[in-house]
């Protein structure tokens, strides 16, 4: 019989390793993971979207809020559905630093790039109208233009106009009239909400813009105050029809109240005409008022229409003649110049004769 192996002489055989469990539990985390990334995906997807009925909401961005503290603010309000990933939606879109304070009609249930639009998309240009003022109009004139452009009552805005309170160093002290400061020009304003402040404050300061651009230091040479000059110049704005004629008439004018002559300027006369559409009348030139420059010496008391660039021009730097006397001579309008008043009469009956 064969003897019997000892016991040591058996070679020990290795347990071989539990792979399967390893495996199910690597299977498990990937399932778990692929799973959230999935929820993720699905959760983000969501938050992206919007659903539901949407009811108006007043919504308001206050000053300095940041772009992190309106999500917030929108997801409070039920304008969005997530916070956390609207957040990053905003800072992808690079729109954080677009969002404009002031306050925003949203709704409920709108998608984030929706309300993010809104809160940062410049607000539609206001809707505006355009204002002309025409060179030699009056005060009363440009309230009615006012009026049928800008829709401010005609009263209203003359009642702004005489309060007082207006003034424009050097030119126009406060409690002086208005009349000859509105600058003649085309302005643009709101179609809705302007006042009669807004408007005369606008054209108050065309004029101061404008005429600084002419030099006043010689001004004082002509023995008037910068009032005075402007004075002139509405004069010579509804005497002259031709360009060339207005330093002839500011000289005109200048030699006359040098001399002590009354100004004898039709415009003056027309100014204060109670029936204007009729034309001037002999009885017209016989009214008792300082702006008869028949009957008185001297400057009227205040402008007598608006006086555009080239008329302050013209009171400013008058021509160096000696004319005393000008009369209206042929269809374009210009005047027949005289020293004389001999020659006055001259002209006088071949120009109008």
């Amino acid at each position: 019989m064969p003897e019997p192996t000892p016991p040591e002489a058996h070679a020990e055989v290795p347990a071989r390793p539990r792979r399967g469990r390893g495996a199910r539990i690597a299977l498990t985390v990937l399932l778990v993971a692929g799973l959230l990334v999935a929820a993720g995906v699905r959760y983000y997807t969501w938050c992206e979207e919007a659903s539901g009925p949407r009811t108006p909401v007043a919504f308001t961005v206050s000053e300095g809020a940041s772009g992190s503290e309106v999500v917030d603010a929108l997801h409070q309000a039920g304008v969005i559905r997530c916070g956390t990933v609207s957040k990053w939606l905003l800072r992808r879109s690079g729109l954080a630093d677009e969002i404009r304070e002031g306050s925003f009609e949203l709704t409920t249930n709108m998608t984030p790039h929706e309300a993010f639009v809104v809160i940062t998309k410049p607000p539609p240009p206001a809707p505006t109208v355009r204002l002309t003022i025409p060179e030699g109009y009056r005060l009363t004139q440009i309230a009615e233009r006012v009026e049928e452009v800008v829709g401010i009552p005609a009263p209203r805005f003359l009642r702004a106009a005489d309060s007082g309170e207006w003034s424009l160093p050097p030119y126009l002290m406060a409690g002086e009239s208005l009349e000859g400061f509105l600058f003649p020009e085309t302005y643009e304003f709101l179609e809705r909400g302007t006042t009669a402040d807004d408007v005369i404050a606008r054209l108050l300061d065309q004029f101061g813009q404008d005429a600084a651009s002419l030099g006043w230091d010689g001004a004082g040479d002509l023995g008037l105050t910068p009032y005075e000059n402007v004075i002139v110049a509405s004069m010579v704005e509804e005497e002259a029809r031709v360009p060339k004629d207005r330093p002839l008439i500011a000289a005109v004018i200048y030699k006359r109240l040098a001399a002590g002559m009354p100004l004898g300027i039709d415009a003056t006369v027309q100014y204060i005409d109670p029936n204007p559409d009729d034309g001037l009348t002999v009885s017209d030139f016989e009214i008792d008022s300082p702006y008869n420059t028949r009957l008185y010496a001297g400057l009227p008391p205040t402008p007598i229409a608006s006086p555009g660039l080239a008329s302050l021009q013209a009171a400013l730097r008058p021509a160096d003649v000696d004319f005393l006397y000008y009369v209206l001579c042929g269809a374009d309008g210009h005047h027949a110049f005289s020293t004389t008043f001999e020659e006055f009469l001259r002209d006088k009956a071949r120009c109008l004769g």
